[in-house]
């Protein structure tokens, strides 16, 4: 694909990974409707995208807004939908472990009523997570909703053909997700990424480049991009 005059829509498109995408994806020629659960937030977006309010966990909400954007081009969701368990399984809040599929949620919503106004030649991609296939203590949950987005991927790359869905999976990312500031945050970094092939946490820059190779490869749908700094190997 030829980004260059394309017009995508970016869940979570004003912060972390979804940022760096906007920026990226207008970079290379592309209109972009950046979504943000509060777009009151976002700064420094880039000339050719615009904030907009919008919820993934609102179906309807989801299903409007589509519709008032369609067509586009290019879908991607990066939006966590809420808030996510950490913690053994086997003394979980069984609320908070449900509340993690909000992310499935979200991105069930924006797939079903985005493949409708996506053009024949359009792509899909969708943000899982290397806790999807390589779980560690307390990522329970994240396994559990990372697994589950990217079987969802292969699952309706079957059915929408020829246009494409894929996952960019990353590892650790240093995003503003995590609070901590200055020494505290680089020795926080330091100690989860000492074991990785690559140690150091990941940018959000190294995985929108992941994601805009699955926009502009029209050779690859259904599958998983590992953007982990070889955390699977760890």
């Amino acid at each position: 694909m030829d980004i260059a005059g394309k017009k995508a829509v970016v869940f979570g498109g004003t912060s972390g990974i979804g940022l760096a995408a906007t920026r990226q994806l207008t970079a290379l020629g592309a209109t972009v409707i950046a979504l943000s659960r509060d777009p009151s937030k976002a700064s420094d977006l880039p000339d050719g995208a615009s904030a907009v309010s919008c919820d993934v966990r609102d179906g309807e909400a989801v299903q409007n807004l589509l519709k008032e954007h369609a067509p586009f081009d290019i879908l991607v969701s990066a939006a966590t939908g809420g808030s996510r368990a950490i913690g053994e399984f086997a003394t979980m809040d069984m609320d908070g472990y449900k509340s993690s599929f909000d992310k499935l949620w979200g991105y069930a919503n924006v797939v079903r009523y985005g493949i409708e106004h996506l053009s024949d030649e359009g792509a899909i991609v969708l943000v899982s997570g290397s806790p999807a296939r390589r779980c560690g203590p307390g990522q329970v949950a994240l396994s559990s909703v990372g697994g589950a987005v990217e079987a969802l991927s292969r699952a309706v790359a079957k059915e929408i053909s020829p246009k494409r869905i894929n996952v960019m999976s990353p590892g650790l990312i240093d995003t503003p997700m995590v609070p901590l500031k200055g020494d505290e945050r680089s020795a926080h970094y330091e100690r989860l990424t000492g074991n990785n092939l690559i140690p150091r946490a990941g940018t959000a820059d190294e995985c929108a480049q992941g994601i805009v190779f699955l926009i502009q490869n029209d050779f690859v749908t259904g599958t998983t991009l590992d953007v982990d700094g070889g955390i699977l190997l760890s």
